[in-house]
């Protein structure tokens, strides 16, 4: 059986390769994101392989159903991009990635937090150019400071346990409290109990029609003056025109971005020979207090190994239809 893969990477194909020594399918790598118009590329392959960033629309699903496509696997967790309805109507089945080292994300959260705080990424070219000096590079004791934390299922839940561990308060608002954490110290509180009373804030929830552009105009004026944000979750949860204001006034103090809502024309490309057409991610850029990756969160050895195998039962399961896979793992 054939399996197209879009926005392939070469770690993409490490991986999969690999993990692939079990099933023997055949695999179609292909570098170009999904779109209305990638779809024509797929050829007698029942299941494609998307990404974060490709389109899955009622239109892109039309023209998948058209070419035999019976199975869309996310090697993602987020489904956002995916039409889900367009999908059922289709009888597509659609599947994806619930978890993969947890762990990979909360960590990346913290270090963009004391790359910011301790300016290690200033202190590292400096000391290149054999500039010794400290001028510039004050930062604040992470332990005994208030971090919230919006959103607190396994990425978030990781989260707040390495804060606890610096010393810090942790703050957390979600739909449901989790016992776990309430037990270990983490006190859960309304979004506007959260905002004013938070010196660091980090978003971990999902992106849907509740969540998006959370953090706006509105929400960000509840914020602590002088606060840090970080976003390593999806980029519609931030307006970038809000925090950018915000940046300008000094309502918020540091920004760091692993995420960016449109980033899709952006991230896990090389444009360093190219002019950026993005005003938003330019001015973003300017800021000396902003830190951005791009969408570098789950990129650790165990996640891709993790991410691989899961794809791949995920899809042994969908075709066997017996087969045990994860719990949330099917999404139609």
């Amino acid at each position: 059986m054939k399996i197209t893969f879009f926005s392939t990477q070469q770690y993409d194909k490490e991986f999969f390769i690999e993990h692939n020594k079990s099933y023997n399918y055949e695999l179609d790598f292909l570098d170009v994101p999904l779109s209305k118009k990638t779809a024509d590329l797929v050829a007698d392959s029942p299941v494609i392989c998307v990404f974060v960033n490709d389109k899955v629309d009622a239109a892109v699903m039309e023209k998948l159903a058209a070419r035999g496509v019976k199975t869309i696997a996310l090697r993602c967790a987020g489904f956002n991009n995916v039409d889900l309805d367009s999908a059922r109507q289709h009888g597509i089945r659609v599947c994806r990635v619930p978890a993969y080292s947890p762990e990979a994300v909360a960590e990346h959260a913290v270090a963009m937090i004391l790359t910011l705080n301790r300016k290690t990424h200033k202190a590292y070219n400096r000391v290149r150019e054999q500039n010794f000096s400290l001028n510039g590079l004050l930062g604040f004791d992470l332990h005994g400071k208030t971090v919230g934390v919006i959103g607190t299922g396994l990425i978030g839940k990781s989260f707040c346990r390495i804060m606890l561990g610096f010393g810090c308060r942790v703050l957390a608002f979600d739909v449901i409290a989790n016992k776990e954490l309430e037990q270990m110290g983490v006190e859960y509180v309304p979004l506007v109990d959260l905002l004013p009373h938070s010196d660091i804030v980090s978003l971990h929830c999902p992106l849907n029609e509740q969540t998006h552009h959370l953090i706006n105009c509105d929400t960000i004026t509840m914020m602590k003056k002088g606060s840090m944000l970080i976003n390593t979750s999806r980029g519609g949860l931030v307006d970038t025109s809000a925090i950018i204001a915000a940046l300008k006034s000094g309502h918020l103090s540091q920004v760091g971005i692993d995420v960016y809502e449109q980033e899709e024309k952006l991230f896990f490309r090389d444009l360093s020979g190219d002019i950026i057409q993005d005003d938003l991610i330019g001015r973003l850029m300017s800021f000396q207090n902003v830190l951005i990756t791009a969408h570098q969160g789950f990129f650790t050895r165990e996640a891709l190994h993790q991410i691989a195998a899961t794809t791949f039962e995920n899809i042994h399961a969908l075709l066997v239809q017996d087969a045990p896979t994860q719990k949330g793992a099917i999404l139609v």
